[in-house]
Formats: C-alpha cells, structure tokens, sequence
C-alpha cells in the first residue's frame, strides 16, 4: 500500500475530486492530468445564474443548465462500467458513476457560490444545494430529479420513525472515499480485474484495517489471483469475525477439509 496516497486519502484538507484523480492514477496505474472541461463548465453555468437575483431560482437554474445544457442527465445503471468511475473518461462522456458525479456536481456547484454537500438518503447518494436558511434542494445526480419534502421524510422515516430524531448529514470525504471503492471494487470483480480489485480492497482495509467482509473480498481476489496460502488467513479471519454469516459457514467447511488434508500430508 502506498503510504504517501494513504496519507492523502486520511487528510481533510484535500479536494476529494483530487483524492479520486491519486486513486485513479494508483488503481489503473495511469497519470490523471489537469481536467479543463470542468473549469469551462463552471466558467459557462456562473455566466448563466449571474443575472438571477433569487437564490431558490438561481440554483434551479443552475440544476437545469447542468442536467439539461451540458448532458449530464443519464438513466439509472444497475452496473456501472470501470469507464464510468474515471475521471476524465467518464466527464468527457457524460456518463459517470454516481459517488464520483456527486462529487464533480457538488465541486461545480460550490464554485458557483452554493454551499453544496453530498448526502445519503436510504439507498441513495445525492447531492443538497443549500438555497438560504429555509430552502434547500436535493437532488439525485444521476438524473438530476429534485426530492420533495414528503419523499424526503418517507424515505427518512425508514431509518427512524420519531420525526425529532430525523437528520440528513454530510457524508464526510473518507466515506465517501470507501463508498466509491467499494462500488469501484465490485465493477472490477465483475470485469474479471482482481489484480485492481485488489488494489481497491488494499486502500479500503488501510482505512478500515479490522473489516472481516473486506478480509474476506481480499481473501477471494488473492485466491483469483492464485495466492490461495495468503487468502487462507483472510478467509479464516472472516469466518472468525462473522461465525453466522452464511458464506462464513460455507468457507469454515472448506476450510475445514483443507486443514485435515494439510496434516495427513505433514
């Protein structure tokens, strides 16, 4: 794992969009340049909302002008391509996976004088555009569909029922760093990479150094990557850590065997 992206990837004060330009570079093993489209889109959506006086109307303004003006309205994916969580790629194509879009509407927003952060509603990242001390919007950055009041409060409510209870925060930049790895990670698994998708789980697990389900995804892709010896104790660390867990029961098993066969061999 490389210490000088670790501690990059652990600080507040990076941008996230360069946190994920160092994950690209270190996950793909290519060098991510300066990326002017994104200056050139901000530069053409500040020109567009600076005659608006009013907030609320300037920032749906600006929802439009980005969703409608410069393509970045897409249809929901049930698996997103690698292409689609590369920067540059992904920008130019206008098809780009959701936590890295989140990340480049919330940067393009906040440079247009919003404040702008990124939040998750159950089973959803998206994106909340604070208008004034009264208004706000959230909105999906796949398709760019603002969430009403009453959607907002169901879909709270089913994380806790007491409405003084109900809050909507921040996800912080390492969060949102694991959410985009994790998600990268099972792209690369379905794409057959194991060797980048190790490299995924390897920036995840320094992160989260105690994770059994990222022990055990690290235990699969070593053995992908026929590296059955170093996987053994990942599988076994897993199957310790989650004894109920029912592939934990499956790999005890196969485990098992594996050990008996080792000593009637020795």
């Amino acid at each position: 794992m490389n210490e000088l992206l670790l501690s990059e990837l652990k600080s507040d004060k990076k941008d996230f969009l360069a946190m994920l330009s160092l994950i690209e570079e270190f996950i793909f093993s290519i060098k991510v340049e300066p990326n002017q489209t994104i200056e050139k889109i901000i530069a053409q959506c500040q020109a567009e909302i600076e005659p608006i006086a009013e907030d609320l109307e300037k920032a749906e303004v600006l929802i439009n002008t980005l969703f409608i003006d410069h393509l970045f309205i897409e249809n929901e994916q049930d698996f997103w391509p690698s292409s689609a969580f590369k920067f540059h790629s992904s920008l130019s194509n206008r098809f780009i996976e959701p936590t890295l879009k989140s990340a480049i509407l919330s940067h393009i927003i906040s440079a247009c004088g919003f404040d702008a952060d990124i939040v998750f509603v159950p089973e959803k990242v998206m994106v909340r555009i604070v208008c004034d001390d009264m208004y706000a919007i959230i909105f999906d950055p796949v398709t760019g569909e603002s969430l009403n009041g009453y959607d907002l409060d169901m879909k709270l409510e089913e994380v806790n029922a007491d409405p003084y209870k109900q809050t909507l925060n921040s996800i912080n930049q390492q969060e949102l760093v694991i959410r985009y790895l994790t998600a990268l990670k099972s792209c690369l698994i379905r794409e057959a990479a194991f060797d980048q998708a190790l490299k995924c789980v390897d920036i995840i697990l320094a992160m989260r150094p105690d994770d059994p389900m990222e022990r055990r995804d690290r235990g699969f892709l070593l053995h992908q990557l026929d590296c059955f010896k170093v996987a053994y104790d990942d599988y076994r660390y897993f199957v310790e850590q989650c004894p109920k867990d029912p592939a934990a029961q499956l790999l005890k098993i196969q485990l098992d065997k594996i050990s008996v066969v080792e000593s009637v061999l020795h």
